[in-house]
């Protein structure tokens, strides 16, 4: 219908107009949001969503090799060539795992764990279900891939240690880290978070952690919304840990633990020059590969119920009483106080008494009149205790200290023990009771409230050696770089003074209770002295039964064997300390091992059977020939035929 001609033409409307602006304000602004977004902010919010379509994964950086002095491997990496298995791609991974169990060892619970990781991580996320695998097994499982879907061999890197249980408890071994781990740490690595990285637990390992880890690399790969890896768009290598070069020769060390095999022994071999441990060796050891793969239960049970605890670092860990090795400290203790005078006597008749009770000397008939070359050459305890009984617990504390007894010397160890050099204070402390003369008389001879480690012992016999404080070092250089060595002073101690314990402790190896271990190489003669530590008295019960011996009693109870030296005695080179767990008497057990050891460090192998006395030459080089070992037969080498009938 027409409008008709005379009616006038709508008029737009204020509110028209204004409802008309705010549209065209509205399509402005978004306009203007969208130029801001796409134009203006567009590298920030591109840069958001590559985010969030890339990841970045941490790439374990290769450990550092752990080498002896010389540059031998203690500890390096080699290959690990292991299976991994994803679970979206295996269809039904009970079935894969079933089927792989005919191609590689795959116990029932190594599958169950592998099901159990499956369900806690996505479908997509490997998971590892074997590793540490032989080429031979990689190439069956490459070959039977079509019926073992979602399984892939992969190749990595892990520990090994080249001479085992040899350099065990120097080095130490590796393992996965725990929550345990992670708890001691405030800012823990994010490398550590990475599945089965493996950290050091003890030894070297532990302590050089950070040295010897490394930075982690990383990578840059791209994911599906799902989370899923699509393809790897760049990565960045890590840098690989720092190589460490231990004090220790791995040579002497090897013959340290051959020499000690059999026994619960430790011997620790110092450079008397600079301090360098040439040999930290604790008998019996332990494989540490076994702990890199997983040890299992058997295993581990037998290492802890072995009564000859071969996971203790005897070394550095255990604590003895020092016994008749101590009495070079007395005696310097007496010469330095003015208590006793080089040449001053004392009777011996086999004990002394202090009021009811009797303190004997361990030869019962006595030692007669002895003078301090005498008394360490004769190893008597009469003149000791009157040392002792002079000289008070305190001036014996301070001399012990100062040789470097009753301190935990600062070494990449874990467990380094002080021992324990008391005097009338700790007792106060530590007993609430007074000192006694009963007690420095025990103090007098190396028992009592008296423990030291072999580590200590050893660095006692070097600073008597060489007059000067030396500390002991493990670690001779890092990245290739040489660490360097503490300045050590000369010991407060008269060079005379030295000079008289010096004359005795040779006195002992080529005149007293030592004689039968010595060397008579002109060039290489030794200086030491014998210990026993008492474990426990022989009882009542046991002496009416006819126990009257320590070599009578149960391996546990006997006496331990303690030895400690150096040599060349004009120009020394090397100290060694020497203990033997329930050894019984120095002289016999502990001795003649410490020379072997220390000829070895001498004469940079076993020592000439010219440098052993001529009646001793035939049975060493017996004994020797018994602990070669012995050629593996030739199979290649034609044999005669044997009739089967």
């Amino acid at each position: 219908m027409r409008r008709p001609a005379d009616t006038p033409p709508p008029r737009i409307t204020r509110r028209g107009l204004m409802l008309l602006g705010l549209q065209f304000g509205v399509i402005g602004a978004l306009g203007w949001r969208m130029r801001d977004l796409q134009i203006l902010q567009n590298e920030k919010y591109r840069l958001l969503a590559e985010e969030n379509r890339i990841n970045i994964r941490l790439l374990p950086p290769a450990r550092g090799n752990i080498l002896d002095r010389d540059g031998r491997l203690l500890a390096g990496n080699r290959q690990n060539y292991r299976i991994v298995m994803v679970r979206e791609q295996a269809g039904d991974p009970a079935a894969v795992l079933a089927r792989l169990a005919t191609i590689i060892d795959l116990p029932q619970e190594a599958r169950d764990r592998v099901l159990r990781e499956m369900m806690a991580r996505s479908a997509f996320v490997p998971v590892v279900v074997a590793e540490h695998l032989s080429w031979d097994d990689v190439v069956r499982v490459a070959a039977n891939s079509p019926v073992l879907p979602g399984v892939e061999p992969e190749v990595g890197l892990s520990r090994f240690y080249p001479d085992g249980p040899s350099t065990a408890h120097v080095v130490g071994y590796v393992g996965p880290v725990s929550e345990r781990d992670l708890e001691k740490l405030e800012d823990p690595d994010p490398v550590l978070q990475i599945p089965r990285f493996q950290i050091g637990k003890t030894g070297v390992e532990e302590r050089l952690e950070p040295l010897l880890r490394g930075h982690a690399g990383n990578q840059r790969i791209e994911v599906s919304a799902a989370g899923r890896v699509m393809r790897e768009l760049g990565r960045t290598e890590g840098q690989s840990g720092r190589d460490v070069n231990l004090t220790i020769d791995a040579e002497l060390q090897i013959y340290a633990m051959q020499r000690m095999e059999g026994q619960s022994a430790a011997a620790v071999v110092i450079d008397v020059q600079n301090g360098d441990i040439v040999a930290l060796a604790s008998a019996p050891g332990f494989d540490p590969s076994s702990f890199v793969f997983g040890i299992r239960s058997g295993e581990w049970n037998a290492l802890l119920n072995d009564e000859y605890r071969p996971l203790s670092n005897k070394t550095v860990a255990g604590t003895y009483p020092p016994g008749s090795t101590f009495k070079m400290c007395v005696a310097l203790a007496a010469l330095e106080t003015g208590a006793a005078r080089p040449g001053d006597t004392v009777f011996c008749g086999g004990s002394t008494s202090l009021g009811k009770r009797r303190f004997h000397c361990w030869k019962h008939g006595g030692h007669g009149t002895v003078d301090m070359r005498r008394s360490l050459s004769q190893s008597c305890d009469v003149f000791y205790y009157e040392m002792a009984r002079r000289v008070g617990p305190d001036a014996i504390s301070a001399m012990a200290h100062k040789l470097g007894l009753g301190i935990a010397h600062d070494l990449p160890m874990p467990a380094v023990a002080a021992g324990n050099m008391p005097d009338a204070e700790w007792k106060k402390i530590h007993r609430s009771e007074k000192w006694t003369t009963g007690d420095s008389f025990n103090y007098g001879i190396g028992q009592g409230f008296t423990l030291a480690s072999p580590l200590q012992l050893a660095v006692y016999a070097a600073r008597i050696a060489g007059g000067r404080s030396i500390a002991p070092r493990l670690v001779r250089a890092v990245g290739g770089e040489p660490v360097e060595i503490p300045a050590a002073e000369p010991l407060a101690i008269a060079p005379k003074h030295l000079e008289v314990v010096r004359g005795g402790m040779f006195a002992v190896s080529n005149e007293g209770t030592a004689y039968r271990s010595r060397f008579v190489d002109p060039a290489n003669l030794m200086a030491g002295k014998t210990g026993t530590s008492q474990v426990r008295n022989i009882t009542a019960a046991e002496r009416a039964a006819g126990v009257t011996r320590n070599e009578q009693l149960p391996w546990n109870r006997r006496d331990h064997a303690l030895f400690v030296a150096f040599a060349p005695y004009d120009n020394p080179r090397y100290a060694i300390a020497q203990i033997v767990e329930h050894g019984g008497g120095g002289s016999a057990a502990a001795a003649p091992i410490a020379r072997d050891i220390l000829g070895f460090a001498l004469y940079g192998g076993p020592a000439p059977l010219s440098a052993y006395p001529a009646e001793q030459r035939g049975a060493i080089e017996a004994e020797r020939a018994a602990r070669e070992p012995q050629a593996e037969p030739d199979a290649s080498a034609a044999t005669p035929a044997r009739d089967r009938a």
